[in-house]
């Protein structure tokens, strides 16, 4: 038996958590002096204890967690909720850290408003050209990746060779955080004609693509947590110089990002003169 300071020490609880928890009759002494009334515990109540430490560290409250001891919960249905919350949490982690970079990289956009990109502009035509293709929607735009990486899956063991970088088409007339309106596009030559078919129903297609007039385009070189400084930059340069949006925009990805090369991404975006 050992003294409640003493088991409180043990378990690494404080002393006025377990007096409360015996109290509320969540974890009774083992032992409670008649004469002096001090409190004894033994170490076989320390599984009962983790188990109150775990569960109220789940968000139950005392409440909850005497019905689910009551209950005798197994230690299997213990780890299935544990693994639960511990999937929750992570997620939030994730979700916050994403948070804190879209937070720095506004800030780093305000100190940048009204300022033209460092990138150059370039002004140029994008040539029709024919192309696999295959248009959906996707949840987020970070599936952009998936969408591709599925699509390679398809074009290798089918012997298809492309013949210049894959690109997107943002097909939104807005910008959209979820449910985006995406063509993953592969150029190929003249000679690739059959649709190849891809999970879900989904076909890359063998099509024409109309070409563009005129696009701006500028060079972005970083991650995508950042392109959107690109963006504003060029947005700026199109308005300064006379220029409104013809079209939905593209990205072109010339080169992922290997070692510490970060990847090279141009942005194209339909433009006419007003």
């Amino acid at each position: 038996m050992f003294k409640i300071g003493d088991f409180s020490k043990i378990c690494r609880v404080p002393v006025s958590a377990l007096r409360y928890y015996a109290d509320i009759g969540l974890l009774e002494p083992a032992q409670i002096d008649s004469f002096t009334g001090y409190r004894y515990y033994s170490l076989n109540q320390l599984p009962r204890l983790n188990r109150i430490i775990a569960l109220k560290d789940l968000g139950l409250t005392l409440e909850e967690i005497g019905r689910l001891l009551n209950e005798d919960v197994s230690p299997e249905e213990l780890r299935g909720m544990f693994r639960l919350q511990q999937t929750k949490i992570q997620q939030q982690v994730e979700e916050e850290q994403a948070r804190l970079a879209r937070v720095a990289a506004r800030l780093k956009q305000i100190e940048l408003e009204g300022k033209m990109p460092q990138q150059e502009v370039v002004l140029k035509t994008l040539e029709a050209q024919h192309v696999l293709s295959v248009r959906q929607v996707i949840a987020k735009p970070q599936h952009v990746a998936t969408l591709l990486e599925e699509s390679f899956d398809v074009l290798m063991p089918a012997g298809v060779q492309i013949t210049g970088a894959p690109f997107v088409i943002f097909h939104d007339e807005e910008f959209k955080p979820a449910d985006l309106d995406v063509e993953a596009v592969f150029p190929v030559t003249p000679n690739v004609q059959s649709h190849l078919e891809m999970a879900g129903g989904r076909q890359l297609k063998a099509h024409e693509l109309a070409g563009v007039p005129l696009a701006a385009c500028v060079v972005h070189v970083g991650g995508f947590d950042k392109i959107h400084e690109s963006y504003s930059g060029l947005a700026n340069w199109i308005e300064a110089n006379g220029y409104r949006f013809a079209g939905p925009s593209r990205e072109v990805y010339l080169s992922p990002p290997e070692g510490d090369n970060p990847a090279i991404t141009e942005i194209q975006w339909p433009v006419e003169k007003i």
